[in-house]
């Protein structure tokens, strides 16, 4: 069952990063592209208030308070406003790479603890 939107409002997905989000961004060494371009709120799904000139904001910053986390327009899908995590917008993306980097080489060190 869908939400019902207020006036002025348009429904939104937030969603991974495509090229022109991901394209530069910090990606460590031995960490697949898959991670760079995953953003911590992917696949929600909510509500953008279209601005006064009644275009959708170009940017989504979470939290509001203090933006860490940025998601970027990236156009109409139907009825829908897909935004997308922006890597090189937003100020936790060295900070999350670095730590799914300790992820994977603590994964690769396991295995070949294993492997002995």
């Amino acid at each position: 069952m869908a939400a019902t939107l207020l006036r002025g409002e348009v429904a939104c997905v937030l969603q991974a990063a495509e090229y022109h989000q991901y394209n530069g961004a910090y990606r460590p060494p031995n960490v697949p592209l898959h991670e760079v371009r995953r953003g911590p709120y992917d696949g929600q799904r909510g509500a953008v208030m279209r601005t006064p000139d009644g275009d959708l904001p170009k940017t989504l910053a979470f939290p509001r308070r203090d933006p860490r986390v940025v998601y970027e327009y990236d156009g109409m899908k139907g009825t829908t406003a897909v935004y997308r995590y922006a890597p090189n917008l937003s100020p936790v993306h060295r900070g999350l790479m670095d730590a799914v980097a300790e992820q994977y080489a603590e994964h690769a060190l396991n295995k070949a603890k294993e492997g002995r």
